[in-house]
């Protein structure tokens, strides 16, 4: 099938990509002329395992190509991703700005020909009506963006578009948004009518037929509405349990349990499992914050007052400043010293900094008058300095940790695992290490001579 992605970050890079390693020819769109032509180069602005070779490959075969034209994606293509960024605003609620520049450009180049136009950014319950409108607005453009109906503009022959829209949810995790694309436990089509369906059934034909994969996948086929809300309600769900257990945390670090063991024990219940119950120093990313709070938002919208949400915003708040509250402890007074933070990414596997809780608490230590060291495999030093340019960056682990007063990890990257505790020991001007992702061999630290401190752990 012929596809159009408009927007080339982690979701529409990586849906493009996936859809043309099946067979689909697609064309990638972004309206940052320098970023396509790095892409034409196989240059991938992104760290994504995986990616890289999916996308060098299906360039050479001409089944991936990039653009900067939106007319060229909209008139020639049957099937239309919206996959452009809706960040939270000031109060939460997503900044539509760009879904709705491009839902009026897709509708500005339509012919007469049947579409589908498939909301795969994440936008709020309703928004497909919405994109809707918004399509009908672009189609009513006439040549010079003058509007069909202006008094004074002649309205004849107006084009009438055939098109539908759909919600289709994407469930990626950054760090392994391939390996998920190619094995979803579930693809969600929100639609109101059959035909846009059943273009949806021959997009995905790949995965929800019994081979090649052995399995047919489920398909869930909803309205719009229950689309758009199963995506919201996925991470909310997903980030409350963190908060969760994180709650569960600071009690066994008052009453010295250990929420590992707690943890695996109440996992192993069918009802619970233990996927999201990892303790440590709060979510951030993408997706998680914007999600939780757009759904706050859309409750104050209706008159509901989320409570469960925004206390699960709360917690991991509390939790990002528990490391600052954990240094100051063990410090006494922060000004003047020096702290090494192992990982910058929100994540292992990924160069993603937004809503970074490691960015979060070194600027904490910034205002508190620290000197900052950190370290990542993957996230460009160039990058962490823009975003906290008193921040200094070292090329490795243990240059990070040079003279520290103390080390925190607050990203599990497994090379941090893989390093000797007692050279580690010997770097640092103190022994304390805050392991806020509870990574680390705490028994070995110990040996080693190292204060180890971790997250709801005795």
């Amino acid at each position: 099938m012929r596809v159009g992605v408009i927007g080339t970050g982690y979701v529409g890079l990586v849906t493009g990509a996936c859809l043309a390693a099946v067979g689909h020819r697609v064309r990638c769109m972004d309206n940052d002329a320098l970023k396509i032509e790095r892409l034409r180069r196989g240059v991938i602005p992104i760290h994504e395992p995986g990616l890289e070779d999916i996308v060098q490959r299906t360039s050479a075969n001409g089944s991936l190509e990039f653009t900067a034209d939106l007319a060229e994606v909209a008139r020639g293509s049957e099937i239309i991703f919206i996959t452009v960024g809706t960040p939270s605003r000031a109060d939460g609620s997503p900044d539509l700005t760009a879904v709705r520049a491009v839902a009026r450009g897709i509708g500005s180049h339509l012919d007469g020909s049947y579409r589908v136009i498939v909301n795969k950014s994440t936008v709020p319950v309703g928004s497909g009506n919405w994109v809707r409108m918004l399509v009908e607005e672009g189609a009513r453009q006439l040549e010079g963006a003058t509007v069909v109906g202006a008094p004074g503009v002649s309205t004849a022959h107006p084009v009438e578009p055939a098109f539908d829209v759909v919600s289709n949810p994407e469930f990626l995790r950054e760090g392994s948004a391939v390996w998920d694309t190619f094995n979803p436990d579930r693809i969600v089509i929100g639609a109101e009518c059959e035909q846009a369906v059943a273009v949806m059934r021959e997009l995905y034909a790949h995965w929800i037929a019994p081979e090649p994969l052995g399995r047919a996948l489920p398909l869930v086929v909803t309205d719009l509405a229950s689309a758009e809300m199963i995506k919201y309600a996925a991470n909310a769900f997903l980030a409350t349990k963190i908060s969760f257990v994180n709650e569960m945390a600071n009690i066994c670090e008052r009453v010295g349990a250990d929420v590992q063991q707690v943890a695996e024990a109440i996992g192993l219940d069918k009802r619970i499992g233990r996927a999201f119950l990892n303790a440590g120093a709060g979510w951030g990313g993408s997706c998680f914050p914007k999600d939780v709070s757009a759904l706050v938002s859309t409750g104050r919208e209706y008159g509901y007052e989320c409570a469960l949400l925004k206390a699960t915003l709360s917690v991991n708040e509390a939790q990002k400043q528990s490391v600052v509250e954990k240094l100051q402890r063990e410090l006494r007074i922060l000004k003047g010293r020096t702290v090494a933070i192992w990982g910058l990414a929100f994540k292992p596997h990924t160069d993603d900094i937004r809503c970074a809780p490691a960015l979060e608490v070194a600027e904490q230590l910034v205002a508190l008058g620290c000197r900052v060291v950190a370290h990542d495999p993957v996230v460009p030093s160039e990058r962490a300095r823009e975003q906290l340019p008193e921040m200094q960056v070292a090329a490795d682990p243990l240059a990070a940790a040079a003279q520290a007063d103390a080390l925190v990890v607050m990203t599990e990257w497994p090379l941090y695992s893989e390093i000797d505790l007692s050279v580690l020991r010997r770097r640092l001007r103190q022994p304390i290490l805050i392991d806020g992702r509870n990574c680390l061999d705490a028994a070995a630290a110990r040996a080693a001579g190292l204060t180890y401190i971790g997250v709801g752990r005795p």
